[in-house]
C-alpha cells in the first residue's frame, strides 16, 4: 500500500493518504505548515468532528474526576498529610510518563502504511500542523479508556484507600500537561519567566531539534536522560 514517489494533497482528507508515503513519511511529517486552520482528516463527517476538541474540555470534564478521587481516598481513611503526597507524588509520575510517551511512542519512526497512518493520528499530524488549536489536546473519549488500565497499574503499586489519591494527582498532571501544551502553542507569555522558557522549550522541539527536548510541562527527564535541547528558538519568532 506504499506508493513510490508519493505526494500528498493538502486539500484532501489527510488520515488515509499520508500511510502511502512509506520511508518519505518521516521527514515529510517534520515539515510543518504553521498555520491556524484545521487540516480535514476524514471525509467522514462523524470521524471528522471526533478528532477536535476545544482546551477548556479538558479541565471541565477531568478536574470533577480529580476532586472526586481524592475525596473518595479521604473517605476511606487516608490522612490528609498523606493524601497530599499521594497527589504530588501522581503529579510527578504523570511527568515521566509524558516524557515516555512523548519519547518513545509519539516519535517512533515508522514506515508501513498503517504504521504511518496511526502514527499521523496519535502525534503526527500535530508535528505537521503545529497550530492547529483542534487537535492539540487529547480526545476525552481515548483518555476515558486509557483511565481504566492506568488505574489498574496504580492499584498494584498502593493500597486500596491510597490508589484514589495516587490516581487523581496523575489525571491532575495530565490536565496541567494537556492546558499548558494549548498555552505553549497560542499563549504569549509576557511576565513569567517559566512560561517563557517552556515556551521557547517547546518551540525548539518543533522547529529545530525535534529529536530532543520531549518535556511539555518541565525539561526535568530530559535533563536526567540526556535529551536536553543545546539551542532554544525565541518564542517571539512564532
Amino acid at each position: 500500500m506504499v506508493a513510490k514517489d508519493f505526494k500528498v494533497d493538502l486539500n484532501k482528507a489527510l488520515v488515509f493518504q499520508v500511510g502511502h508515503l512509506g520511508e518519505a513519511y518521516h521527514e515529510w511529517v517534520h515539515q510543518p505548515i504553521v498555520g491556524k486552520d484545521s487540516p480535514r482528516f476524514f471525509e467522514n463527517n462523524i470521524l471528522e468532528f471526533l478528532t477536535k476538541n476545544v482546551w477548556w474540555a479538558i479541565p471541565t470534564i477531568w478536574i470533577p474526576v480529580v476532586c472526586w478521587s481524592i475525596n473518595l481516598s479521604f473517605h476511606m481513611g487516608q490522612p490528609h498529610s498523606e493524601i497530599s503526597t499521594l497527589v504530588l507524588a501522581g503529579m510527578l509520575a504523570w511527568t515521566l510518563i509524558e516524557y515516555t510517551l512523548h519519547r518513545f511512542v509519539f516519535h517512533i519512526k515508522t514506515e508501513s502504511y498503517w504504521a504511518n497512518t496511526v502514527h499521523y493520528l496519535l502525534h503526527g499530524c500535530h508535528h505537521k500542523h503545529p497550530m492547529d488549536g483542534l487537535r492539540l489536546v487529547f480526545p476525552p473519549a481515548a483518555t476515558a479508556i486509557l483511565c481504566f488500565p492506568f488505574w489498574g497499574f496504580v492499584k498494584l503499586l498502593a493500597g486500596p484507600c491510597a490508589t484514589p489519591a495516587l490516581f487523581g494527582g496523575g489525571l491532575l498532571g495530565y490536565v496541567i500537561y494537556d492546558c499548558t501544551h494549548y498555552y505553549l502553542h497560542h499563549g504569549q507569555p509576557s511576565s513569567s519567566p517559566l512560561a517563557k522558557h517552556l515556551k521557547r522549550y517547546h518551540l525548539n522541539h518543533h522547529f529545530r531539534t525535534q529529536t530532543m527536548g520531549f518535556g511539555i510541562t518541565s525539561s526535568l527527564w530530559d535533563a536526567i536522560f540526556g535529551t536536553l535541547p543545546e539551542r532554544t528558538v525565541d518564542s517571539k519568532t512564532r
